[in-house]
């Protein structure tokens, strides 16, 4: 009897390997995604309340600053590094 690994596309095998060593990427990448977007419109929405003359707390602005830069970050580090080498 023939072992059913062998009779796998090797393209599918490779993508099968792939999923086992990242495990969700992406819901992962959807949800880094999503907290990328929503950071970057609180600065937005606190940059037009500064560029209209009101006042924002530099705190705020250090936190929004702060989730910006950790979700860009999440996004850069979960990327396919495979496919950006080829």
């Amino acid at each position: 009897m023939a072992d059913p690994a062998s009779q796998l596309d090797p393209e599918l095998k490779a993508r099968l390997l792939q999923e086992a060593r990242t495990p969700w990427r992406g819901l992962r990448r959807a949800l880094w995604l999503a907290l990328f977007a929503s950071a970057a419109v609180g600065a937005a929405t606190m940059a037009l309340r500064a560029s209209s003359g009101g006042v924002v707390p530099l705190s705020d602005l250090g936190i929004q600053g702060l989730a910006l830069l950790i979700s860009g970050a999440l996004l850069w580090w979960d990327r396919n590094r495979d496919r950006a080498e080829s």
